[in-house]
């Protein structure tokens, strides 16, 4: 039997009188990367998934966990039990939402050697990430290439979001010219995340890119905009006036993030798993059919088509997940030097 009609799949979309036929049309042809598929990305992926996006870029460096359950709505219990990467797990559930448009999933971490080919192809960057160093790539690659990019966080109740136009409205640099200090912010871990909050600076995400996608630029809400659900708080800052005229990235055209190659492994706690991520200086491309067998003595080994998991007997009590590319998830410590030291042994230097 053959599928709906574009016209009778989004028939009420259509209907709405700023993205009519020609809206849709436009949709249909887009490319949006979607960088980060867990609470804020699954939102995000979902709306763009069924108002017809044509292509999806999912990209996500971690796999599914049971604490994602609460807030992060494209997983389930078999997800987390198998371990699946997130991007390929949400495009699987996409693609069951929609089998007329493309997703590709991409489970890498974006990094300064990738982030230009992961996000090359892309009319639109939606921001699903939990860190300011992922942010900054985003927005160095957005400005060197002039594609608009849509800024988005959440934490406990509150959130903010923007929508960042290169050559029209201030950067992220703009706005935020450093990298909060360590422990000046409140994260998942040390203040939580309620899913209402998701849920709201996702879909006003959403709505950006869908104004964005169908030409409907006079319509986006043009500032910084905080909410806090919790005590019932809307604020928008203006960003008329934000750009800075010594931006190292907008005005001077500087690519600090993008430039900056790492020397040596690097690691990076994940927020509230007790994970720690350990990634390569340079990609790998290993054999973890190989290292299955080699590491079948060293404890409970399970090999899937994306990656490779090794349960490490006490006292570590490590669970090791290894991907082909050499990034590894060292779950059971947030110490990343113990990380290090267990991806040395299993992994080598």
């Amino acid at each position: 039997m053959n599928g709906p009609s574009a016209e009778e799949r989004y028939a009420r979309q259509i209907r709405f009188a700023k993205i009519g036929t020609a809206g849709q049309r436009k949709l249909g042809e887009a490319c949006v990367a979607i960088v980060g598929v867990g609470a804020l990305g699954c939102v995000i992926a979902n709306h763009l998934a069924r108002a017809g996006v044509g292509r999806l870029i999912l990209i996500d460096r971690d796999i599914v966990d049971r604490t994602n359950l609460q807030r992060q709505l494209l997983y389930d219990e078999n997800d987390a039990a198998a371990g699946l990467p997130k991007a390929v797990a949400a495009a699987g559930r996409l693609a069951a939402v929609n089998s007329g448009i493309a997703i590709e999933p991409r489970a890498v971490d974006l990094s300064s050697a990738n982030a230009e080919t992961l996000l090359g192809a892309a009319d639109l960057i939606v921001d699903g990430t939990d860190n300011f160093g992922a942010r900054y790539l985003i927005n160095e690659v957005a400005v060197k290439s002039g594609v608009p990019w849509i800024y988005g966080a959440a934490v406990g109740a509150s959130g903010m979001t923007a929508t960042i136009r290169p050559g029209v409205t201030p950067c992220l640099r703009c706005l935020f010219p450093n990298t909060p200090p360590g422990g000046s912010l409140d994260t998942c871990e040390t203040a939580g995340v309620l899913a209402p909050i998701v849920d709201t600076i996702a879909s006003i995400q959403a709505m950006e890119a869908i104004k964005l996608l169908t030409g409907q630029t006079e319509a986006l809400h043009g500032s910084l905009l905080q909410i806090d659900l919790w005590h019932h708080q809307w604020q928008p800052l203006a960003l008329s006036g934000a750009k800075r005229a010594d931006c190292p990235v907008c005005a001077e055209r500087r690519f600090a993030a993008l430039d900056s190659f790492a020397a040596e492994p690097m690691t990076a706690a994940l927020c509230g798993r007790h994970t720690v991520q350990v990634s390569p200086a340079e990609p790998a491309s290993l054999d973890l059919e190989l290292l299955a067998n080699r590491w079948s003595r060293l404890g409970e080994v399970e090999l899937t088509p994306y990656l490779l998991r090794l349960r490490l007997p006490e006292p570590e009590g490590a669970l090791f997940s290894l991907f082909p590319d050499g990034r590894a998830l060292v779950s059971g410590t947030d110490e990343p030097v113990v990380a290090r030291r267990i991806y040395a042994s299993l992994v080598g230097e």
